[in-house]
């Protein structure tokens, strides 16, 4: 029985998906819920599993085309499975036969180089597979140091808490592979451009600033390049599938939102020292961190109960109020960013909101999120306090009317009744839609979350 495969729908605003890669090819079999797939969002890059056992039996869809949801990209035959396991001991019979073994290594005998590779890999990945599970990376660069042999263990990860990252392994990859390969493209590159007459206007890709002069001609005149490329002094990098539909969903949210913003000082004394004084007693009963986030996203709870204009979206000319409080968490992650959503986040307690969060960020690194866990959001939280930043302005995510940005926290002199003291303070921002919400409504929003939070009284479970 043949089996459509589809492209899902990611996020409750995208309506297209990109093929990124396929992980197999016509002819091989799968596993139900094997990877079979990698896509690309606006809002998140995910490894699509297969929906059923079977044989690929066909590709719909090439690498790097772009299709609407549901539209099908591939298709199993479910019977091949049972033919498939019918004839498998005749490929055991047959494997025995050393032929294939000298025939491939004796057009790698002249040479040399193609050879090396071609032992290696089965070598070092039986070597690296065990270790892989306990280094701080994504299935796509597991699977990649797997097929070209490299060991995780000995890379020092430069993502987000020593996380091995894809721009890593394909360096390391590249480096294999470098003293023939490196060279050439080098001195093409760098001559290309003195080789040309003057060369035509520079043709920057759609949406992309203006280039001034002829600076960058050289690299524009071969279009939108698919690897990065080096022209002397400076660099032309393709933005990913994921990049440019960030940036498009930015621009269109800009657009269509009339972005206000009030910012807000909340004093998190109390909560720092309740946090402090229950922390480690808390990660060991309940095996998860304690980080301050479950403490906002409690206070803007509060905040939506009391003011439902900010847990709403538009709809034309209708207002639509959303019973629901499901909160958007900004993620960020080493190739862009995704907003998994915590759903019906008044109906949890801290602990469950502080295990929810730790889930939904773990799974968003590796690419395991399902799609209904990026949908549905009422309402937004970013943090770019947690890099350091004293409070930023952020962009609105559609179809919301508001988001919160939370800044660091961090000791500093303030006045209370004449005297100066030592507090932790937090800039808190939020960005708004006035087509929706007016400045009353927003101010008297921070300040039912500031009090919340400077006059914590719930119980930590």
């Amino acid at each position: 029985m043949a089996v459509d495969v589809v492209m899902p729908q990611m996020g409750e605003s995208i309506f297209e998906g990109t093929i990124t890669k396929w992980l197999k090819k016509p002819g091989d079999k799968v596993e139900r819920d094997e990877p079979l797939f990698e896509i690309s969002t606006d809002k998140v890059d995910a490894e699509i599993p297969s929906p059923s056992a079977g044989v690929l039996k066909e590709i719909k869809i090439a690498e790097g085309q772009t299709v609407p949801i549901q539209t099908i990209v591939a298709v199993i035959d479910g019977a091949g499975s049972a033919a498939a396991s019918a004839s498998a001991p005749a490929p055991a019979k047959a494997a025995p036969a050393p032929a294939p073994t000298p025939a491939a290594a004796k057009p790698a005998a002249p040479p040399p180089a193609p050879a090396a590779p071609a032992a290696a890999p089965a070598a070092s990945a039986a070597s690296s597979s065990g270790s892989t599970e306990r280094i701080h990376s994504s299935p796509l660069v597991r699977r990649l140091a797997k097929e070209h042999g490299v060991d995780l263990s000995a890379i020092e990860g430069t993502g987000a808490g020593g996380r091995i990252t894809k721009e890593d392994i394909e360096a390391v990859i590249a480096g294999q592979s470098a003293p023939a390969a490196a060279p050439p493209p080098a001195p093409a590159a760098v001559a290309r451009p003195s080789v040309p007459p003057p060369p035509p206007a520079p043709i920057a890709a759609p949406g992309a600033p203006a280039v001034h002069g002829s600076q960058y001609a050289p690299a524009l005149q071969i279009g939108v390049p698919r690897e990065r490329i080096y022209f002397g002094n400076y660099e032309v990098q393709p933005l990913s599938n994921m990049r440019q539909k960030i940036a498009e969903h930015m621009v269109a949210s800009k657009h269509v939102s009339a972005h206000v913003y009030s910012v807000d000082e909340i004093d998190m004394t109390k909560v720092a020292a309740i946090r402090a004084k229950a922390r480690e007693e808390f990660e060991k009963r309940y095996e998860t961190k304690l980080t301050f986030m479950p403490f906002f996203v409690k206070a803007v709870v509060a905040g939506l109960r009391a003011y439902p204009t900010l847990n709403a979206s538009l709809d034309g000319t209708n207002m639509v109020l959303h019973r629901e409080i499901n909160i958007g968490m900004a993620v960020a992650l080493d190739w862009g960013l995704i907003v998994p959503v915590i759903k019906n986040a008044d109906e949890k307690n801290l602990l469950g909101i502080q295990r929810n969060l730790n889930d939904l960020a773990e799974r968003a690194r590796s690419k395991k999120l399902k799609p209904e866990e990026v949908q549905e959001g009422t309402f937004s939280i970013t943090n770019p306090g947690v890099f350091g930043g004293l409070f930023g302005l952020p962009v609105i995510s559609q179809p919301n009317v508001g988001i919160l940005g939370l800044g660091a926290i961090e000791k500093r002199p303030v006045v209370i009744n004449d005297s100066i003291a030592i507090r932790s303070m937090c800039y808190v921002t939020l960005s708004y839609d006035h087509r929706v919400v007016d400045g009353a409504v927003a101010h008297q929003f921070l300040h039912k979350v500031k009090d919340t939070l400077e006059n914590w009284s719930e119980p930590l479970v």
